[in-house]
């Protein structure tokens, strides 16, 4: 779109700052190519440099390069920042949202073609990024579930406790006991639990029993592909698979057991390690344990205690509920006001239950 006869100051302004936000992301993008190896870097590439089309188009609208240019947005800073500190992951997961919050489809003097670009860019750094998830799920999974579970539990057995009026030297032992007991629950807990989905599915998996009686089958009529159609493979291209895997069998060397080649096996990756899922629950569950219990461990007692904790275990779920949210390309601080509601609201929960236990026992 050409410029206007005599764009406003405004005009100039707001195109000096996409100009300057265009930049940086394509500086982040090569930032992040030079890191990477293969298919990746070359989609970074190909970011930045349509990235750079953009830059262009805002510097031809200019005239030329002004004297003076803003600052790059809070946003764009964040990210570079991130990209130099902090795994690709963390920062992919913020340019997703970033590409998704682009404002060119209601900017006048930008393109149909650039608000178009924006728009696919956000899927290609989605899908980018959902591979580090892919990666990161399994243990990621278990270091949030403990971190969190820590944190809403051992609040609430200190808030209920400590509400029936006991002494502080058992709020504190109640606390300590329960972080012990519940980092060893979620830590076995989890190891058993990820040990059986695996073994789930590697029990689907194909399996190669049948392979060295291949040979022997008949090629027009054999039940091999039964073995296909079991898998949900449509009864035409089962027996199609079916008399290829048996062509090939006939043709192999007869002095050695049959074996078929290879066949992909599904990605487990997203399942993770048994062992690193319980160390992370089991590490991130004390973490988060010892956080209510703090108030008492330093001496606090009463409602100084009680609301010290509060304080500190609210600013971290604040934090793993926007962490999730991050990681997960939602709204940071939407996932940590849902991670503080249901944190506090188990808490007062038992924090009424200890009340009524109280007054009962008085």
């Amino acid at each position: 779109m050409p410029a206007p006869a005599d764009p406003t100051p405004r005009d100039r302004r707001r195109w000096a700052q996409y100009l300057v936000d265009e930049r940086a992301e394509a500086r982040l993008y090569r930032e992040m190519a030079a890191r990477r190896t293969g298919e990746d870097r070359e989609i970074l590439i190909a970011l930045a440099e349509a990235e750079g089309r953009h830059e262009a188009h805002w510097l031809e609208l200019l005239g030329e390069e002004p004297a003076r240019l803003p600052r790059e947005s809070a946003g764009s800073y964040l990210l570079g920042w991130m990209a130099r500190r902090f795994g690709s992951i963390f920062v992919l997961a913020l340019a997703q949202n970033a590409e998704g919050r682009s404002p060119y489809e209601s900017e006048p003097f930008a393109t149909a073609r650039m608000a178009a670009d924006e728009k696919v860019h956000r899927e290609v750094v989605r899908g980018l990024a959902a591979r580090g998830r892919r990666r990161l799920s399994g243990t990621f999974r278990a270091a949030v579930f403990g971190a969190n579970d820590g944190l809403v539990s051992n609040l609430a057995l200190v808030m209920g406790i400590g509400a029936t009026g006991a002494a502080p030297q058992f709020v504190l032992f109640s606390g300590v006991a329960g972080l012990l007991a519940g980092a060893l629950s979620m830590g076995a807990g989890e190891y058993v639990s990820v040990r059986s989905q695996r073994e789930l599915l590697d029990a689907t998996e194909p399996s190669d029993y049948a392979d060295a009686a291949l040979p022997d089958l008949d090629l027009d009529v054999n039940e091999f592909a039964l073995v296909f159609r079991a898998r949900g493979i449509p009864a035409d291209e089962a027996a199609a698979q079916a008399r290829q895997a048996v062509a090939h069998a006939h043709s192999a060397d007869r002095s050695v057991p049959y074996r078929r080649p290879a066949e992909e096996r599904g990605d487990h990756e997203t399942v993770g390690s048994a062992l690193g899922a319980a160390g992370s629950s089991f590490l991130f569950f004390a973490s988060g344990a010892v956080i209510p219990v703090l108030p008492w461990l330093f001496g606090l007692n009463g409602l100084p205690a009680v609301l010290v904790a509060l304080v500190l275990v609210g600013l971290s779920l604040l934090a793993t509920g926007a962490t999730v949210g991050l990681l997960s390309g939602a709204p940071p601080l939407r996932r940590g006001l849902r991670q503080l509601a249901i944190g506090f609201g188990a808490a007062a929960v038992t924090y009424l239950l200890g009340l009524l236990f109280g007054v009962s026992l008085g």
